[in-house]
């Protein structure tokens, strides 16, 4: 195992088009606002900025965010694959900027396997022990330890292509770990597999983790993996870090509003045009027409900030909307039955709000397409974020 630092890390990519000059108004000289691209520079296309994390011996990461985040860039420039534009990378105690990858004693699983179609199951598992001259005693031995953590010794002596998806991955996986790396990088390995096989692998990596001293670095866009499998989750956008925290950390308390609508599915609702304000020394939230009056908990922590009246969009996950008759009304757009759990789409003065109602003992005839129904929410569940800034309050 080993302990990793990244300091600042940066990754540019030249740009071969020239970056535009804001043009100009022709009546006078003040200059036009365009919408551009932050990340396009005069140094070029910059695909990772500021990314600066500690992570200590056998942890597992998981860096999450959409396309195009920065996540996959961050985990090659780890593995020796993309050079690092600024920032310093520690592997241990050791700087390994300008460190040959076959040099860095790591190992990665790719999304695409990256299988020697012409060798066998143990051939590809055993590949790179053999680039080491490690003796052939000493290779069976942890080939075949491998291949039984990961329950695919019956198939050592197959090719890749007698093996179904879930099978080559775990080859891929075997063949990363018989080296006993100081750390696994893992870049999205699960998303070429259907939900089922990826919901069973999900809990072999669990597993595997468990039985292996390794620190894992793992790339995915799915939440619901970085929710699962890491012990603190990175969450990135646009090249920058959002937030950094456990699944519970990222989940209950958001650091602003890309974070609580990427975390959590269905997707957290959001009500925009609403304001915070302050009555006889009690903060409470205008929305949808009715004033609420925040927890005890929340006015400590606004009175802390000495937050100021402002506009404020409110965040309410989907679970925590419940049937009141005095509260809210909204007509169903949309019904899905999800067995233990009903879905509904509502239409909210214009908003489209997601509501999940458990069906045990609840009524559906009430509750299906066309009817309206009345709903309200705990208030000290309410998200507050800031209308201009975006970041949570509380």
């Amino acid at each position: 195992m080993a302990s990793l630092t990244l300091k600042d890390i940066k990754k540019v990519y030249p740009n071969t088009e020239p970056v535009k000059k804001p043009k100009k108004k022709k009546n006078n000289d003040e200059p036009v606002k365009e919408k551009a691209n932050l990340q396009i520079t005069e140094e070029g296309v910059v695909a990772v900025q500021q990314f600066s994390l500690d992570i200590a011996d056998g942890e597992f990461i998981v860096l999450v965010g959409p396309s195009g985040c920065g996540k996959s860039t961050t985990l090659r420039m780890i593995a020796g694959l993309e050079e690092i534009s600024g920032g310093e990378l520690y592997i241990g105690d050791r700087l390994v900027n300008d460190v040959a990858p076959k040099d860095r004693d790591i190992a990665m699983v790719f999304q695409n396997y990256a299988l020697y179609p012409h060798m066998t199951v143990y051939d590809n598992m055993a590949f790179a022990l053999k680039l080491r001259h490690t003796p052939k005693a000493e290779i069976d031995k942890k080939v075949k330890e491998a291949a039984e953590i990961l329950d695919i010794t019956q198939y050592l002596g197959r090719k890749p292509k007698a093996l179904s998806g879930g099978q080559r991955q775990r080859v891929a996986i075997g063949r990363a770990i018989v080296r006993n790396p100081q750390v696994l990088l893992m870049d999205e390995p699960l998303s070429n597999l259907d939900a089922k096989l990826r919901n069973q692998m999900r809990a072999e990596i669990i597993k595997l983790r468990h039985k292996i001293n390794t620190t894992f670095i793992y790339v995915t866009h799915d939440q619901t993996e970085a929710m699962t499998l890491g012990d603190r989750i990175v969450i990135m956008k646009d090249g920058f870090i959002q937030q950094i925290g456990t699944p519970q950390e990222v989940f209950g308390h958001p650091y602003n509003l890309f974070v609580a609508g990427f975390i959590g599915t269905p997707q957290m609702n959001f009500f925009t045009g609403c304001k915070l304000v302050k009555e006889d020394g009690k903060y409470a939230v205008d929305i949808l027409g009715k004033r609420i009056v925040l927890s005890e908990k929340q006015q400590a922590a606004l009175s802390a900030n000495n937050q100021q009246p402002c506009d404020i969009t409110v965040g309410v996950r989907p679970v925590h909307i419940q049937a009141d008759s005095q509260g809210f009304t909204g007509k169903v757009d949309v019904s899905e039955m999800m067995g233990s759990e009903l879905h509904l789409h509502l239409n909210v003065q214009g908003l489209d709000v997601v509501a999940v109602i458990p069906t045990v003992g609840l009524d559906l005839e009430a509750h299906s397409t066309g009817k309206e129904v009345n709903f309200s929410f705990d208030p000290s569940l309410m998200h507050l974020f800031d209308a201009q800034t975006e970041k949570n309050l509380i």
